[in-house]
Order: structure tokens, then sequence, then C-alpha cells
């Protein structure tokens, strides 16, 4: 599958050279492989583009401008489309492509089965937020959470029984030591 580009080499608009390279800069930084077809110099290509974006993403005049994206003849979207995929993290699904592992794009994907999961959990569950979070990354569960508490609690009762002791001593007369 090859995403094509239809561009117009030889555009008097900055804002659509501007548009044309952010696209084929992307993808080449991305090494995504595409093709770049010229609009300007040929007139097939022109009428292919034409009359292959679908009427509802065709402006007002009815000819759309490049640059146009498609894989093979699936129509992806203009500029703007692309750039909001861009934005979202979405671009490989953008182009019909399958992300690389380790993209932010598959991260997402596999964080979105995730996500419902803990709607599911917080709908139900009765763990607050930060003590779920907590035992996903591995860190302090509950278990050692009470552990924690009770020790801290013996503590206090063995300092308690020190200070009582302290206390019952006071009333007692000192002995003196003869020097």
């Amino acid at each position: 599958m090859v995403i094509k580009v239809f561009v117009a080499t030889s555009s008097g608009s900055i804002a659509i050279r501007k548009k044309q390279q952010e696209v084929v800069g992307f993808l080449e930084a991305n090494k995504i492989d595409f093709k770049e077809l010229d609009i300007a110099g040929d007139e097939d290509n022109r009428k292919w583009m034409r009359e292959n974006v679908p009427g509802e993403k065709k402006p007002q005049n009815g000819i759309p401008l490049p640059p146009q994206i498609f894989n093979e003849e699936q129509y992806c979207g203009d500029f703007d489309s692309f750039f909001s995929a861009k934005e979202e993290n979405i671009i490989y699904s953008f182009l019909g492509l399958a992300p690389p592992p380790g993209s932010k794009e598959t991260e997402k994907t596999e964080e979105g089965g995730e996500n419902e999961v803990r709607k599911d959990d917080e709908d139900g569950g009765n763990l607050p937020e930060s003590q779920e979070k907590d035992e996903e990354e591995g860190e302090t569960t509950s278990k050692e959470k009470e552990e924690v508490a009770e020790e801290e609690a013996e503590g206090e009762a063995e300092e308690e029984g020190a200070e009582e002791e302290a206390e019952e001593g006071e009333g007692e007369p000192e002995e003196e030591e003869d020097s």
C-alpha cells in the first residue's frame, strides 16, 4: 500500500506550498512510503484527484486544493484532516496503515482498552484513584498500607506505655547516690 500525496509543484500560493511541505516532510521524517503526484504538470493526476475526492470533502467551489492524501485508491483526507490526525497521534490510522511497534499511536490504542476497564472500575470500585494508580504501578498495595498502619499503631502504643511508666516513676522518691 502506497500513500499518494497530490501536490502542485508550481503553486502560486505560499499557504498551499507550506501545507504540501509539511505533509511531505512529515512522511519523509517518519519513513512512511509515499508517492508525490504533481497536479500542476500532469492533467491525468489532476483529473484523477478531483474525481476521487468525495463530494462532502470538496470545497464549495467544487475544486479540491492540494495537498490531498490517498492510500492507493482510498481517500484519506486533505491537509486539515492530516493535521488533526497528526495532533491526535492517530496519523497511521488516518493513512490506513498499521502503526509501527512502540509508536505513540500503538500506545494510545493499547491504553484505550485499559481506560475502558478503569471507567468500569470507577463505577463499581471503591478504591481511591491514587491507591488504584499505586497498585497499577506496582508500588504500595492496600495490604502493605495496612501493615504500615499496624506498625505505626504498635509504635504509638509502646510510646504511651513508656510515658505511663515514666509518670508512675515520678511519684516515687528517688534514691540518692553517695558520692
